[in-house]
């Protein structure tokens, strides 16, 4: 496959489609023989979809007939391994699943289907979704296409590799601590995590930690993930967080006027002095836009470490599911995840502590956005860091590798929409940075996002082993 066309965005191959300049059977065979060739060194595919060779002709057929098509008539996308696949196995990233083929699929796949989508395979994740590392048992490690050393990020580190490489324009992904947004920052493609609610989990595992949990987009632009989010947002009836409110579509316009808060400092703990330079050149670029931008604090951010009380909370919250999940079977789970079962808390007390912090949080986000209409923060608070990694260093410092998350944990707490961008590079690795929105105002985010990428242009891509 042409990698020019490898690189096109899921809304620029279906104007192609559309306008007979390219078929699905041919976009489907290139990218097919496009994972052929990178996918052994980068471990991003985990299983293909047969049925996708059926839907490509049986799209062909139908550009052929006229009549009316669907906005994702003919295009590929992938779906992360936790998200149910009728008839494919969806392993979850366990040995306990590597066996498990859903009988139905989760409403998302199901909706970005009635859009003309081709499902095209299953991406890697870490045992379970619970790592900020995708590796497992059952597939092993997925590394960064831009360096094999690097990690691609986790849960979602599988499909955010495989974007990043070509290997597919956009997939499904899921966020519970940063799982969409790290890997697109690490990757440099495109997350979004979109206003808690707005789009159903039905069909995606575990089945626990519901409140923070949220299925998401990724992308190579910011206009795919606002189509995909436009296509699968509202309630489906099973999904009791789901809410109906107006779906938002693709936004337009300028940010003119938008009143951003710059948040980089003691907020997240220490950040790589590469990264906030990241973070300011995106302040600049809004302010060339004729946006006000200021640096703001949010004192819940600052109060707490959120790594800690999110360990806290999702091992007492998610603790008793897992061990009923488990029944006994600790053995054949990857050793991160050992790890983090045994090092969980059962105290009552410190679980309330952490619920009055997450009132502080999200009271304390009232008030910044009675003040400022966007926040722009750092993604990660250093770049992809090394495999397996039990601490980063950030400006001479070792830290846990858990403080990588410190930007994006929080808006999984809140249920905020948060949108990851890449801007820019650094030790030839992507950065990205990171825009929160009120609740249910992706379109400000959107937009915001679409201003970020017209001042930093074209990107260059990775060129895996």
């Amino acid at each position: 496959m042409d990698a020019e066309l490898a690189y096109l965005d899921a809304i620029g191959l279906a104007a192609l489609i559309r306008g007979r300049e390219l078929s699905p059977v041919e976009l489907l065979r290139g990218l097919r023989e496009r994972a052929e060739r990178l996918n052994p060194s980068l471990n991003a595919l985990v299983t293909p979809i047969e049925e996708a060779e059926g839907l490509a002709r049986e799209a062909e057929v139908a550009l052929g007939r006229g009549g009316e098509l669907g906005p994702l008539h003919g295009i590929p996308f992938t779906i992360k391994d936790s998200v149910d696949t009728a008839g494919v196995r969806t392993t979850r990233g366990s040995r306990l699943f590597s066996d498990h083929v859903p009988g139905r699929d989760a409403e998302v796949v199901t909706r970005l289907r009635a859009a003309g989508g081709i499902p095209l395979a299953k991406t890697n994740l870490p045992d379970f979704v619970l790592w900020w590392e995708t590796d497992n048992l059952v597939f092993g490690r997925t590394v960064n296409p831009w360096d094999p050393d690097r990690t691609s990020g986790g849960s979602s580190g599988g499909e955010a590799a495989a974007i990043a490489a070509g290997l597919s324009p956009f997939g499904i992904g899921s966020d519970l601590g940063g799982s969409i947004r790290l890997p697109a920052h690490y990757c440099g493609v495109v997350g979004l995590k979109a206003t808690h609610g707005r789009v159903p989990l039905t069909g995606h595992w575990p089945d626990t930690l519901l409140r923070f949990m949220h299925v998401g987009f990724l992308a190579r632009s910011v206009r795919d993930v606002a189509l995909a989010l436009s296509l699968t947002a509202g309630p489906d009836g099973a999904d009791w967080h789901a809410v109906p409110v107006p779906v938002p579509g693709i936004p337009g316009g300028d940010v003119a006027g938008l009143r951003v808060g710059v948040v980089v400092g003691e907020a997240f703990g220490a950040v790589d002095p590469a990264v906030a330079a990241v973070v300011d050149w995106a302040a600049a670029a809004f302010a060339d836009a004729g946006c006000t931008v200021e640096e703001a604090r949010i004192p819940g951010l600052e109060r707490h470490d959120w790594n800690v009380l999110t360990m806290v909370m999702y091992g007492i919250g998610g603790g008793p599911y897992l061990d009923g999940v488990i029944a006994g079977r600790n053995a054949e789970l990857h050793p991160m995840l050992q790890r983090r079962l045994a090092a969980r808390s059962d105290s009552l007390s410190d679980y309330v502590a952490c619920e009055y912090a997450v009132e502080e949080l999200r009271r304390d986000l009232l008030a910044f956005f009675a003040r400022h209409d966007l926040l722009l923060c750092p993604t990660g608070t250093t770049v992809a860091h090394g495999h397996d990694a039990a601490e980063v260093e950030i400006d001479g410092k070792a830290y846990p590798a858990r403080a990588t998350m410190r930007a994006t944990i929080p808006w999984d707490i809140s249920g905020s929409p948060a949108l990851t961008v890449p801007v820019g590079m650094s030790e030839g690795l992507p950065v990205g940075v990171q825009l929160v929105g009120r609740h249910f105002d992706e379109e400000t985010v959107l937009r915001a996002g679409m201003a970020l990428e017209r001042a930093r242009g074209p990107l260059s891509h990775p060129v895996p082993a």
